[in-house]
């Protein structure tokens, strides 16, 4: 990658075509400070919009076609409407005597836009001149409904939560027994998951699981191979003895991440579900079942068969689409359909793994609601896809070309960083009514709760990188926030479903308060709160905000044993990814705990491990139950538990900035001498209970 360059200049007219068209030529990365965008990336950004920006000229000519064609439309593409507001802007400044038809997604047709049902709808305007204009129109409530009541959950990453029943790594038959567990003896109200997208195939696999392949269809490899119904039905010999043998393999699989130190293979663990599995689908669906799928698979449509060829395509030609065929590149060429009629056993079986995973998902979120969850599951959306993927290659008129997603230069981070996702077009997305978000959504809410939405401040803007460039030639390139916000409300409404966005970092003005005016919950995690803007010391907990998912921590950031111990710092220093000296760290990092340690103990939150209420309990287990005290003293609606904080585990699921320095995603839960915890010790840990205890006690309204 090149080195940092300073911008060049942008003239007025390049500035001017930029705005017009969201990409912004200049951004405030604090108040007071902006820095103009690099005239490169601004040009290259506009050529991913299609838009030709290479010489003046062609800027000129690009800015003269841009106005006359904002002059000249009646309708954006895309018109929102809430429906506790009046008729939106677009509507009110038609020409006097414009007729409005509006074909309902309910199969109406209005002549107005009054009183329309939530969905997503055609209008069309005919001015006087007679000039047409046709819109999608986004009806949708005016916020999400609060939740039932105050809530506190269960953050876990699923693959690192091993039983005795898991192929070498945890599973959706693991999810559910957590959930039943947690709701009916914890009296927990969600469980939240990392994203379970399905992933990049081929070894070995990108471990990450914000970046999928495909963000619309789960990763088959959560599936739990004993619970499929046809499993029991396994007739012919040879299979039944190649099942069995795959049984004791995964025997081996999981003893050797419980009881020998190795890491969790998800690649090894995915060679022997595959196998099982494609068994398993040689077993005849009965009638009932057969329906179903069927009906699944018209439920799901062209979104699910491009899937499936993507990935029956990668079996043959490798996960690089850009490598193959040249025909096979495009999801609609005539090549590509007979590459899928060839490959029809293999598309159908692809087709039946996202089935079998929907229903096993399904199956996790009622065991949750059935044990008494008000919440239940809540997964977690991905911000982007890789840029090899089924999604980028399904979905590839969507995404811009040559770009990446990432952020520009911050306090944290001088170079600015590249998260190598493909973004979507914005100009695409409203043109389509938000097709593809849309569809994302909805498939998601079929069996969550909740959705968290990693970096929720995407919904606004995306610092784009174009490929080949250091992330400090971006340009960030402005989305409809109130179009995505609108979609999002719609889909998530219809499913009564809570919705909490990422917003940690650097927010932009006005996003926060965007968010909760829709009644998005925000997350504020306990060692990021201060009062900035006054003393920098720990912010009182009656001035959280309310409406927010409240943790310790996340997977991305040390466990509070770890914070608590100063053994993040020594990670740190291990790894060699400390830019100031191990003294100073390791005094400032002393220097917080202690200060928050004092404001614990102020408040009466902070116990003596000794005394008549401290159980015999050690000091560092009594630590971790005041932080999390102090937590049920804020009034935020969702608190939420770090599972391996529950039993001592120092270790991060996820260090940001290490690749094959450190075990990213692939570590099982464990206890604070390192080893391995599964389902049925969690169950079982008097820690884990005294610390849920504390939660439960804290959320359950008194009497």
């Amino acid at each position: 990658m090149s080195e940092p360059r300073p911008p060049e200049p942008l003239g007025d007219d390049l500035a001017r075509l930029a705005e017009l068209h969201g990409v912004a030529p200049s951004y405030s990365p604090a108040p007071g400070r902006t820095v103009a965008a690099s005239a490169g990336a601004v040009v290259a950004a506009l050529a991913a919009l299609d838009v030709d920006a290479s010489t003046p000229d062609a800027v000129r000519a690009a800015l003269t076609a841009r106005e006359e064609e904002l002059a000249r439309r009646l309708l954006p593409p895309t018109v929102v409407h809430w429906t506790d507001a009046g008729p939106p802007e677009a509507l009110t400044a038609l020409p006097p005597g414009t007729r409005l038809t509006v074909e309902t997604e309910q199969g109406e047709t209005r002549t107005g836009a009054d009183g329309l049902p939530p969905g997503v709808h055609r209008l069309t305007a005919t001015a006087p001149d007679g000039r047409t204009g046709r819109a999608h129109l986004i009806v949708a409530p005016p916020r999400l409904p609060t939740p039932p009541r105050r809530a506190y959950g269960l953050l876990v990453q699923l693959y690192s939560l091993l039983s005795r029943r898991s192929w070498g790594m945890g599973d959706l038959g693991d999810l559910g027994e957590l959930s039943a567990w947690a709701g009916r003896t914890l009296g927990a109200g969600f469980v939240q998951v990392n994203p379970l997208h399905a992933a990049v195939p081929g070894a070995p696999t990108d471990p990450s699981p914000y970046r999928p392949s495909s963000r619309r269809f789960p990763d088959p490899v959560h599936l739990r191979v004993e619970d499929v119904p046809e499993y029991p039905y396994l007739e012919d010999p040879a299979d039944r003895a190649r099942v069995a043998g795959l049984l004791e393999r995964a025997a081996r699989l999981r003893a050797a991440v419980l009881d020998e130190g190795a890491l969790i293979d998800r690649d090894a663990v995915w060679d022997l579900k595959r196998e099982a599995l494609e068994a398993v689908c040689r077993v005849p669906l009965g009638p009932g079942r057969r329906a179903a799928y069927a009906a699944f698979l018209a439920r799901e449509g062209r979104a699910l068969t491009d899937h499936a060829t993507w990935y029956a395509l990668a079996e043959t030609h490798g996960p690089d689409h850009s490598r193959w065929p040249e025909g096979l590149r495009d999801p609609r060429s005539a090549e590509t359909a007979r590459a899928r009629t060839e490959l029809a056993d293999r598309v159908d079986f692809h087709c039946r793994l996202a089935w079998l995973t929907d229903e096993q998902l399904t199956a996790a979120q009622r065991a949750a609601r059935e044990a008494g969850m008000p919440v239940g599951l809540v997964h977690d959306l991905a911000v982007g896809v890789h840029p090899d993927g089924a999604d980028a290659w399904a979905q590839q008129d969507h995404f811009a070309a040559g770009m990446s997603v990432g952020a520009p230069p911050d306090a944290f981070n001088a170079r600015g960083q590249d998260w190598g996702l493909p973004p979507w077009r914005p100009d695409r997305l409203a043109a389509s009514g938000y097709a593809p978000f849309r569809q994302l959504l909805r498939a998601l809410f079929r069996y969550a709760g909740a959705l968290r939405i990693d970096h929720v401040m995407g919904l606004f803007r995306l610092w784009w990188v174009p490929q080949g460039r250091p992330p400090t030639e971006g340009a960030y390139v402005r989305y409809d926030a109130e179009a995505m916000l609108a979609t999002l409300v719609l889909e998530a409404a219809r499913a009564g479903s809570t919705v909490i966005g990422e917003d940690l970092g650097t927010v932009e003005p006005g996003v926060r308060e965007a968010l909760v005016r829709r009644g998005v919950f925000g997350t504020s995690v306990l060692w990021f709160e201060r009062d900035w803007a006054g003393d920098g010391l720990p912010l009182p907990p009656e001035r959280w905000r309310a409406d927010c998912l409240a943790t310790a921590t996340t997977h991305d950031l040390p466990s509070t044993a770890a914070r608590l111990t100063g053994e993040h710092v020594e990670l740190r220093h291990r790894l060699g990814l400390l830019t100031r000296p191990l003294e100073e760290e390791r005094a400032e990092a002393a220097e917080d705990v202690r200060t928050w340690l004092r404001v614990l103990g102020d408040l009466g939150l902070l116990r003596d491990p000794d005394g008549p209420s401290g159980e015999g309990r050690s000091r560092e287990e009594e630590e971790i139950r005041a932080v999390h005290r102090f937590l049920l003293r804020t009034p935020a609606r969702m608190v939420g538990l770090w599972l391996p904080d529950a039993v001592g585990d120092r270790r991060p699921q996820n260090l940001p900035g290490t690749w094959d320095q450190y075990p990213n995603w692939r570590l099982p839960i464990a206890d604070a001498e390192g080893r391995p915890v599964t389902l049925e010790d969690l169950a079982a840990s008097p820690r884990l209970r005294a610390l849920t205890d504390v939660l439960r006690a804290g959320v359950t309204p008194e009497a």
